[in-house]
């Protein structure tokens, strides 16, 4: 089996080592250097790594990835197209030896896509970017993806994982680009990332209107459940019913907590508490989408246990406050809560 790790890459100087260190394993590292004006290219070259030099106008990510594909050797078995601000941990190349064993077209991995400030995942999903060498492209000008042109592309997940440590001080800005793959194209993948983009830049009139949009033609229920999410909090007034239409449209702990989170906020506790259960009801994370960690930390307990508290059951409260500081014992918040929970329980006996 040769696997190639591949990427496209413009001023990475800072992390050309990173990203070869941690695929050391491959048989063959390319890069696509799309017009560094820093030492990314020489840097690369003095590492050994193969080095192309591509322009690309006007920009569209799926030629640029598409044009670094091509230059890969023909008898590559996989290939790995992994940002210069991702890492492969270890134990990667031994789970591809299997995949391949199993005839597996596409492995899939952990992909942690960010991190707080102490380090800790907040989000993940299923990675799609480890792919067989022929009949693939990649599509869409932003936001890219692979489809199989030609035979078969079977899909497995294996235990490890890809993670994305993106550099902070790099700006990205990719409304643009996002405006005019919406207006070439207004799909359903091109509606929700620009409605993201609005989002994550504050312009809440913007996302909701194309949220708006895309929740008409999307048929992808998990998606549609975090665009929900996004739209609640854009039309406050209306937050109670996206929410609502959040969780009937893909149940899952982030749509569930989302709603009991909102009950909370408006000191409605039989709500809270009940609708907080049902979301501890869900045991297994489903990666299918994005599984966010705040769902599946301390929060959902802490809710029952708060609102169990309003509504007088403090055995209740203690018990759900137990399992919440197990999730985070060294939050004094919570901490405090359960001598609280302890203290009411004890005057009451």
């Amino acid at each position: 089996m040769k696997v190639a790790v591949y990427s496209i890459a413009k001023n990475e100087e800072k992390h050309v080592a990173r990203w070869l260190t941690s695929s050391l394993k491959a048989d063959y590292h390319l890069i696509a250097d799309t017009g560094s004006t820093d030492e990314t290219v020489a840097i690369a070259k003095s590492l050994g790594i193969n080095v192309i030099e591509i322009k690309v106008e006007p920009w569209r990510f799926d030629t640029a990835r598409n044009l670094s594909l091509d230059a890969l050797p023909d008898d590559i078995d996989y290939c790995i197209a992994l940002d210069m601000d991702e890492v492969l941990t270890p134990g990667w190349r031994e789970q591809l030896e299997i995949a391949f064993s199993e005839g597996i077209e596409r492995p899939q991995y952990r992909f942690i896509t960010s991190w707080d400030e102490k380090g800790k995942a907040l989000t993940e999903l299923d990675g799609f970017r480890i792919h067989k060498r022929h009949g693939m492209t990649w599509v869409h000008p932003i936001h890219e993806v692979l489809r199989c042109t030609e035979g078969e592309d079977k899909h497995k997940v294996y235990p490890f994982e890809v993670h994305h440590l993106p550099d902070h001080d790099k700006p990205r800005n990719y409304l643009k680009q996002l405006e005019a793959a919406v207006k070439a194209e207004p799909n359903s993948r091109n509606l929700y990332y620009l409605a993201r983009e609005y989002f994550g830049h504050g312009k809440l009139d913007k996302a909701q209107k194309v949220i708006k949009r895309y929740l008409k033609v999307s048929e992808f229920d998990a998606e549609k459940s975090y665009a929900l999410r996004m739209l609640a909090k854009c039309e406050a007034h209306k937050q109670e019913h996206w929410l609502l239409a959040s969780m009937e449209t893909y149940p899952s702990r982030e749509s569930v907590l989302a709603l009991a989170n909102y009950y909370y906020n408006n000191q409605r506790w039989a709500e809270c508490n009940y609708v907080a259960k049902r979301g501890l009801d869900f045991k297994e994370r489903s990666t299918e989408f994005l599984s966010e960690n705040w769902a599946w930390g301390h929060m959902g307990y802490d809710l029952v246990a708060v609102s169990a508290w309003k509504l007088g059951n403090y055995q209740e409260a203690y018990e759900y406050g137990q399992q919440a500081v197990l999730k985070s014992p060294n939050d004094e918040t919570l901490q405090n809560n359960l001598k609280s929970y302890r203290e009411k329980i004890d005057a009451n006996v």
